[in-house]
Order: structure tokens, then sequence, then C-alpha cells
């Protein structure tokens, strides 16, 4: 009777134009929360993670992953208490005020866009791979216009999309783990591994198992954290899932195992074949995994994953960006135009200004096609790193006015709180602080400040009326 109800005024509300369709179900956030940890960040920035750190780099994805998974949970209670479209951005207009709502929300715009145009770039690498006559921008272009079709048909139709796109990657991640742990256990002849035999025993034979110390250790941070960039778009799905109380605490709660298989399992086994400071000296490592189980078609079966992967982060970015810029309209942070729902309950144009950002990839490709990925990247991380400390100050805000006001207990309750709230605060700021520290990520808090500021003037130019009062968001908590 309730599912019934719900989905008559969801019917209406559509009707009216200002609610976004449920159209996800549990198959679709489960496989996006596994997918979202699976990107470019793992097939070729781990690479320079493990030069970086040598096989402490397992020790930084532990850590590193705590602080992700912490974050997810503060995220999962906001989510499941206020399951807004507007997600995070939302949440920190209501308990940190407008304007922090307004950064939080522009920021991870920001932070999509970028990533979306790297995200493009390695897919228009890719397919180089097996078309090489055939210019870049080409590609970016005709994927720009396919998955943006894609998104204005139905949520549904995305995350269909992801379900399939997670699901490859999924399994190919777990024929690399397996395939490796057969050539250490076998002892298969790798043919890369410059006559070291695979084994537990590389992991601590070459420099130990800390060989550049604790501040290769730290410089890790760095690539690690960006490679757990964009897990926090399972909080936006909450506003389009069937059943949110539900299905958000399943995917938040699947972080920790995500971490283990996907990063330290991988590459605790891969740095078990090759010595580390020979990973990624000739290609990508995932193919040499391929190689030393004598597949011939090694390169073609990984390129076709990592251009699945290009095309689940590309199809997420669109979402995820779309959906917080439905929610800054709604709360009068962004042109009201952004606020319009099409008939199939999608916020069409938001996805019409992604594709746009996107095109910038096109123009960017034309004219340096060698230096767009790695400029791009870096200036993500901030980004990143400031959405969470956002996610992790509204989620303190709130429980404290939850204390204050006497409001009934969360239904998915951060766990270690406040101490794990406060560590992991604590430990984000230390990752502000590595990139200042080391000259190839400073580049990251020059752009990151610049943005701060720029939104500063553009909130105290533009934003008048509604956009001046906290968001407004019904408690759902039973």
């Amino acid at each position: 009777m309730q599912q019934t109800k719900l989905a008559a005024e969801n019917s209406v509300l559509q009707a009216a134009g200002t609610a976004l369709s449920r159209g996800l179900n549990v198959r679709h956030i489960r496989f996006m929360a596994l997918g979202s940890a699976i990107g470019t960040g793992l097939f070729y920035g781990s690479a320079s993670a493990i030069q970086k750190a040598g096989p402490a780099v397992l020790l930084a994805y532990i850590i590193g992953g705590a602080a992700v998974f912490m974050v997810m949970r503060a995220l999962g209670e906001m989510a499941v208490r206020h399951p807004a479209s507007g997600s995070f951005g939302q949440y920190a207009s209501k308990y940190l005020g407008p304007f922090a709502g307004f950064v939080t929300g522009w920021t991870y715009v920001f932070e999509m866009a970028i990533v979306a145009i790297a995200d493009v770039t390695a897919f228009s690498i890719y397919m180089g791979f097996w078309f090489p006559q055939v210019d870049r921008w080409i590609w970016v272009l005709a994927i720009i216009l396919f998955l943006g079709a894609m998104n204005l048909l139905s949520v549904k139709v995305f995350g269909e999309l992801e379900f399939w796109f997670s699901l490859i990657k999924v399994v190919a991640i777990i024929a690399m783990i397996v395939g490796g742990a057969a050539i250490v256990v076998f002892g298969f002849q790798t043919g890369d591994g410059g006559g070291v035999a695979p084994g537990l025993g590389n992991l601590v034979n070459h420099g130990g198992f800390l060989p550049n110390g604790f501040e290769g250790l730290l410089a890790a941070f760095a690539v690690v954290m960006f490679a757990f960039g964009g897990i926090e778009t399972i909080g936006i799905t909450a506003g389009e899932a069937t059943n949110p109380k539900k299905v958000i605490p399943q995917a938040v709660n699947t972080v920790p195992v995500r971490v283990l298989l996907f990063y330290v399992l991988t590459l605790g086994v891969l740095m078990s074949i090759f010595p580390w400071n020979e990973i990624g000296s000739s290609g990508s490592p995932f193919v040499q995994i391929f190689d030393g189980l004598g597949i011939p078609a090694a390169p073609h079966i990984l390129n076709a994953v990592v251009i699945t992967a290009a095309l689940s982060a590309i199809n997420s970015d669109i979402f995820g960006a779309g959906r917080i810029l439905f929610g800054l309209a709604q709360q009068g942070h962004a042109p009201k135009s952004f606020s319009k729902i099409s008939r199939h309950g999608v916020p069409w144009m938001t996805v019409v200004m992604m594709g746009g950002i996107l095109l910038i990839g096109v123009v960017l490709n034309a004219v340096i096609p060698e230096d767009v990925f790695v400029l791009i990247a870096s200036i993500a991380t901030f980004a990143t790193v400031w959405v969470w400390v956002m996610i992790l100050a509204s989620h303190v805000a709130m429980k404290r006015e939850i204390k204050r006001k006497g409001l009934p207990a969360s239904e998915f309750g951060s766990p270690l709180w406040p101490a794990a709230s406060v560590l992991t605060m604590a430990f984000m700021a230390m990752v502000i602080v590595i990139l200042g520290v080391f000259e190839d990520t400073r580049v990251a808090l020059y752009v990151g400040g610049t943005w701060l500021v720029l939104l500063f003037v553009a909130y105290k130019l533009w934003v008048r009326g509604g956009g001046l009062r906290r968001a407004e968001l019904v408690d759902e908590t039973a």
C-alpha cells in the first residue's frame, strides 16, 4: 500500500516537472558501487603510486580506503535521512549554510567536468590503439554524443549501462587476480620478470617493503586518493533509488571489500609477480599478467577492458554532475533552467551542459593531445578531497543538530562516532598538505585556491533571494 502511494506521488511530481524518476534498483546501484572503484586510477595510476611507495603502496590503499569508507558512511547516513537529488551539495547548504552548499556543489561539478575531460581523453587514446589513423578528437566527439543521448533517455537506461560496464570491469579484475595468483603458485614463466621468480618474496626483496622511506609512502597518497575519486556518486543515487533506505547502506558497506579486492589484492598479486621497480616500465602491468599466462591477445583484452572502464567513468561523470546541478538550481545556486525535467524524469538541461563542457575535450585533444591527461588529472585531486571534507563537516553538523534538537537516531548511523570522523578529517587535511609539499602535485593547490576565490566572488555577485537561505530537506527517519 505504501509503495503504491509513493509511486502515485512520484508520478504526480514528475508530471509537474519537479521530481526525478526513481528508476535505479538494487542491481543498478550495487554494481555502480562495485564499478566506481575501477577506472583509470587503477589501470594506469596504480603504476605511478607503486613507483612512489614501492610495495608499501598497499598500506596507502588500506589507509586511504579506510578514510574513504568513513566519508561514505557519513554520506550514507545523510542520504538515508534525506534522500535528496542534490545530495551532499544540499546537505552542506542545510547544515553548514548556503555558501557552503554553493561551494560544495559547484566544486563537485568542477571535479566531474575535469575528470570527465580526462576520461574522454583516455578513451580516445585507447581507441587509438586499434585505430591509430583516426584523429583523437573524432572519438571524443562520438562518445560525448552517444553517452549524452543515453543519459537523456531515462535514469533506468543509465543504470543498465552502468550495470553492464561494471560487470565487465569486475570480471576482468577477478580474472587478473586469479591469473596472477596462478603465476605465483605454479611459477609460470612471465617473460617480463627479468629472471626474477614470482613469489611473495618480491614484496620485500628489492629494497624492502618501504624502499623509498616514509616520504615515498606520503607521496603516494596524492595518487591513491585520486583513484578513489567519484566513489561519492553513490550518495547522489539516493534521489532516484526505488528504495534508498535499503540500497544505499548495502552499496556503502561494500567499500572495504572493493578496496581490498580491487586495489590491495590486485596490486599485491602484481608486485608478487614482478619487482615493484619494473612495474609500468614496459607498458601496462596488467598486460604483463595476461602475457605471463601465455595469452597472445593480452593487449587487446586489456584495451577492451579499459575502454569499458572509461565509458563507465564518463557515464557516471555526466550523471553525477547533472544531478548536483539539478540540486543547485533548486536551491537558487544555478540557473533555473537546470531544474527542468523531461517527460522521462531526467534533468535534460544539465546533461546538455555536461555535453557542452566535454566539447572542450574535443578542442584540447585537437590542439594539445599529448599534454591533456596529466594536466587535468592533477587538478582534480584537490576538488575530490575538498568535497570529501565538506561531506564530513556536514555530517558533524547534522549529528550535533540531532543531539541538540533531540531528533530520532539515524537508521544508518556512522560507526565510531565522533572519533573516526575527526581522524578522517585530519587525514584529508594531511592529503591537501601533501599536494603542496611535492612539486609535481603543487599545481592542484594553485588551481584549487583560484577556483575557491572565483566561487566566493560569484556567490557575492549573483546569488540572491532563496539562494541565501539554507536548504530545506525532508527528514525521512522512521
